[in-house]
């Protein structure tokens, strides 16, 4: 998966602070946290027709691994509710939008890791941009990367932490065999998630994901569930083994960036009959008529 330029992105209006500023001129300072040790926490959120899908679980897990990260400030839902209005009436958005949320620990007085040198903070950005779903609906590739996610007693997968190396060196490595994206496993060697997205596979009918003990709680993948579950779709949590993937019927990826997208082949295999299966099409209606008439207004 290779994100392009978008024309519409050209003049983006960012906030950062509450400052809104042309995307050329935003910028945060050197004594950052998230400069200085990648000290912050993030969330990616859609907006559709003005209305942001699943906001407040959003915010709900910024929150949460603020906390875990014991930010001395956190920002109310309401504040960083009313910096994205502000953020997409700037930029006139109102559909086809993903934004970027990210709250760091704020300004240190000296470089350093240590946080009772943040005497300024948080820091607020806002970045809305013009994304449609960056996926191909017809099926993406996925590689086996080496690196592994880590468990619970290393880095608790709950933090929704902006330290993205792991995921970007799984990245690399799809992109040098030519995948569109990574499949990561967790220090046992079951499958956990991709260098983006929560996965699913479907054995027998009965749709399967992964346990959370090395993988984010997924916003986009518990709304998965509950559709399997108010639809009368088996679905369960287990340890999937890559022999598990490269026999399944189907499987499918999740991610508020890129919604439901089937995958269709992993390490050179095909992934069922190499077409998107009815299991993913079907859940992928169930999402789209979801996302149609809920949501929190904000445009």
């Amino acid at each position: 998966m290779r994100q392009g330029w978008n024309e519409k992105n050209r003049d983006l209006i960012v906030n950062v602070n509450g400052n809104l500023v042309h995307r050329d001129q935003a910028g945060v300072s050197p004594f950052d946290s998230a400069v200085q040790g990648g000290d912050a926490v993030w969330e990616g959120l859609r907006l559709y027709e003005g209305r942001i899908f699943r906001l407040i679980e959003h915010l709900d897990r910024l929150r949460s691994s603020a906390l875990a990260l014991a930010f001395e400030e956190i920002p109310s839902h309401e504040k960083i509710i009313e910096e994205i209005r502000r953020t997409l009436a700037a930029n006139s958005m109102r559909d086809g939008v993903h934004i970027r949320l990210t709250l760091t620990r704020g300004v240190k007085y000296t470089s350093g890791m240590d946080p009772r040198l943040n005497k300024a903070g948080p820091t607020l950005i806002v970045l809305a941009e013009h994304k449609p779903p960056v996926y191909s609906k017809d099926g993406i590739s996925l590689v086996t990367s080496a690196i592994r996610r880590f468990p619970p007693d290393c880095l608790d997968p709950k933090i929704h932490h902006s330290n993205l190396i792991q995921s970007i060196l799984a990245k690399i490595q799809a992109n040098q065999a030519g995948a569109d994206d990574a499949l990561m496993l967790d220090v046992r060697g079951f499958v956990a998630e991709t260098n983006a997205t929560h996965v699913f596979i479907v054995e027998r009918g009965t749709v399967l994901t992964p346990h959370l003990a090395a993988c984010p709680e997924g916003i986009t993948r518990a709304v998965v569930v509950e559709l399997c579950r108010s639809n009368a779709i088996p679905c369960a949590e287990k340890d999937i083994s890559l022999t598990e993937v490269y026999r399944t019927a189907e499987m499918f990826c999740t991610g508020t960036m890129g919604e439901l997208a089937a995958v269709t082949k992993v390490d050179g295999r095909t992934i069922g009959d190499g077409h998107v299966g009815a299991v993913t099409r079907r859940l992928s209606d169930l999402f789209r008529q979801l996302t149609t008439r809920e949501g929190v207004s904000v445009a």
